[in-house]
C-alpha cells in the first residue's frame, strides 16, 4: 500500500511540475511588473543614453528591452572591485546582455549569479597579459573603463560587455547547460558550418575583418563575431556576408534590416521560428 502511495505521489508531481511552474513564474512576472513600473523612466533615462541599440527600437520594444534587463539585473549580485558602485552600472552591464539575447526565448543567462566589476585592466591566473573581461564558474567579469568605453563609442567596434556576455551565453548553453535556448542550440550547428572554415582559414594566416584575436580559438571567434555583429554590422555583411546570415539566423535578430513603425522608430526584425528540437554544439 506504500509502495503504491508513493507511486501516486511520484506521478502527480512529475504531472503537476511543468504548470505550476509555468504558473508560478507568471505570478512572479506579474508582481515584478508592478515592481517596474516605478523605476521604468530611470532606466530608461540610463539606458538610452548609452545603448543606442535600444534607441533604436520602436516603442514597444524598448519597454519588453527594458522590463527585460529589470530582471535581468534584479537576479544578479554585482560586486565593485577598486571601482566607486553607481545605480547606473548594473543596468548598464544588464542592457548590454539583453541586447545580445534579446530575438531569444531564454536571455536571462542563468547560472550566473556573480558579476564582478573591476576599474581597469586586470590580471587573472597565470595569464602575463592584462584582461578586459573574462567569463568562467564563479562569474562574469568586466572592466568597468573598457566596458564603458566600449558602449559610448569611444573604442569604435570594440564592446568588452558584448564580447563577455557571448562568452556567458556559450557558457550556459553548451558547459553547464542550465538554461538552453532550444533554438540557438540548434541553430549552433548550422552557424559552425559557415564559421568553422571562416575560423580555420584565420588560423591558417588568412585574416580578415574580425582580427587576429578572433583567432586564438574557437571561443575567442565565437565572441568576436558577436562583437562585430552589432558594433560593425554593415562592413561584416559586406565583407563575410555568409557569417553574418549565419548571425542573423542564430540571434533572430538583424541589425540592418528593420521596420519603421508610425512612432518613427525601428524596431528589429527578429528572425527564425521557435522550435523545440535540440541538437548538440561544438563550441
Amino acid at each position: 500500500m506504500e509502495f503504491i502511495i508513493i507511486v501516486v505521489l511520484v506521478t502527480a508531481v512529475l504531472i503537476l511540475h511543468k504548470p505550476l511552474s509555468a504558473l508560478f513564474n507568471r505570478l512572479y512576472i506579474s508582481r515584478q511588473q508592478h515592481k517596474f513600473i516605478e523605476c521604468e523612466t530611470f532606466y530608461h533615462s540610463v539606458v538610452s543614453k548609452y545603448i543606442r541599440y535600444y534607441n533604436r527600437l520602436g516603442l514597444e520594444d524598448q519597454r519588453k528591452f527594458l522590463f527585460r534587463t529589470f530582471l535581468f539585473r534584479k537576479a544578479r549580485r554585482f560586486h565593485y572591485i577598486e571601482v566607486k558602485e553607481s545605480a547606473e552600472m548594473p543596468i548598464l552591464i544588464s542592457a548590454v546582455a539583453i541586447q545580445l539575447t534579446f530575438g531569444l526565448d531564454k536571455y536571462m543567462l542563468n547560472y550566473f549569479n556573480d558579476i564582478y566589476v573591476l576599474k581597469d585592466d586586470y590580471h587573472y591566473g597565470f595569464y602575463s597579459r592584462p584582461f578586459m573581461g573574462h567569463v568562467d564558474q564563479s562569474g562574469i567579469y568586466l572592466s568597468w573603463d573598457n566596458f564603458i568605453k566600449g558602449i559610448s563609442g569611444q573604442t569604435p567596434y570594440c564592446s568588452v560587455g558584448l564580447h563577455e556576455m557571448g562568452h556567458a551565453l556559450a557558457y550556459v548553453t553548451f558547459i553547464t547547460e542550465t538554461e538552453e535556448d532550444k533554438h540557438f542550440k540548434k541553430e549552433f550547428k548550422n552557424f559552425s558550418k559557415v564559421a568553422r572554415p571562416i575560423f580555420g582559414e584565420m588560423q591558417a594566416g588568412n585574416r580578415n575583418l574580425l582580427g587576429e584575436y578572433a583567432a586564438v580559438n574557437y571561443h575567442e571567434f565565437w565572441a568576436v563575431s558577436v562583437e562585430t555583429f552589432f558594433e560593425n554590422p554593415v562592413c561584416l555583411k559586406q565583407d563575410l556576408p555568409q557569417l553574418y546570415d549565419a548571425m542573423v539566423s542564430l540571434l533572430r535578430q538583424d541589425p540592418l534590416q528593420m521596420k519603421i513603425n508610425n512612432t518613427g522608430k525601428a524596431t528589429f526584425i527578429l528572425k527564425g521560428e521557435k522550435k523545440e528540437e535540440a541538437l548538440t554544439s561544438d563550441i
